[in-house]
């Protein structure tokens, strides 16, 4: 069996001396793994760099094995913020929360679609705001999309500022002040905009900017999205938050207390 398929590496680990196993989020084939023959050397390892766009080709005897694979670079996304920390660690935590939360082989055209307008978004000052979409986009395209468009106690859509951690609807302030403590705090770039039901590809590409959000709103939205990541998608398969997302989350944090 065989395909070729552009694609968004994800994550390369060593096999052996001189092989990667390589795991791609591809157009058409959904999160698919690969040996990557020669992957580990110093001509192919920059190819096999996660967030870098592929044009890939997958063999496989039969389709339940792994088969190998061979890649294209066509967008060296991690060489190009390999001075910018905090873009590059936002990389590291897409790929790892795409690989983690994905089913393997399911076609996701949607979260394909969303992850590459993620990684075009990097150029722009408000890359913080699409990361952020992108993953409550992802949530809703797992199934768990969040209500962030009117009050869940008034139904209206009026200076909301909270989200339930139980729903996942959104709160008005009026409604949430005397549960503040106990609620999640809606940031204002999030504020009726970003419901997660319409799929990865179009929040992730209509997040309004240039650079509208503080860091600690971004951080705010960080910890929106994780509660949700772990609630639904981690902790009921017991894993943990891949480390390279919290690293981000920390990352931001740290950015928006300075």
């Amino acid at each position: 069996m065989e395909w070729t398929d552009d694609a968004i590496v994800l994550s390369a680990r060593r096999h052996g001396e001189s092989s990667l196993v390589v795991q791609l989020l591809t157009a058409e084939h959904g999160r698919h793994a690969g040996l990557a023959r020669g992957g580990a050397s110093r001509r192919q390892m920059p190819v096999y760099q996660p967030g870098n766009e592929v044009r890939s080709t997958w063999r496989g005897r039969i389709a339940e094995h792994l088969g190998t694979l061979t890649a294209e670079l066509q967008a060296g996304r991690a060489g190009q913020w390999i001075g910018d920390p905090l873009r590059l660690a936002g990389i590291g935590a897409a790929c790892a929360v795409a690989e983690a939360s994905l089913p393997e082989r399911a076609p996701a055209p949607a979260v394909y679609r969303g992850l590459m307008a993620l990684l075009e978004a990097l150029e722009r000052e408000d890359w913080g705001e699409a990361y952020v979409a992108w993953e409550i986009a992802l949530l809703g395209e797992l199934g768990f999309g969040l209500d962030l468009e009117r009050c869940a106690a008034t139904g209206r859509n009026d200076r909301l500022a909270y989200v339930s951690p139980k729903s996942g609807r959104a709160v008005s302030l009026s409604a949430g002040e005397p549960y503040a403590d106990r609620l999640l705090r809606l940031p204002d770039f999030l504020n009726g905009g970003a419901d997660a039901g319409t799929g990865a590809g179009t929040v992730a590409g209509t997040v309004a900017g240039p650079g509208t959000a503080s860091w600690p709103d971004i951080a705010d939205g960080l910890k929106l999205s994780g509660h949700f990541l772990e609630r639904h998608v981690f902790a009921p398969h017991d894993r943990p938050v891949p480390p390279a997302r919290q690293r981000f989350a920390d990352k931001i944090e740290r950015t928006g207390a300075a």
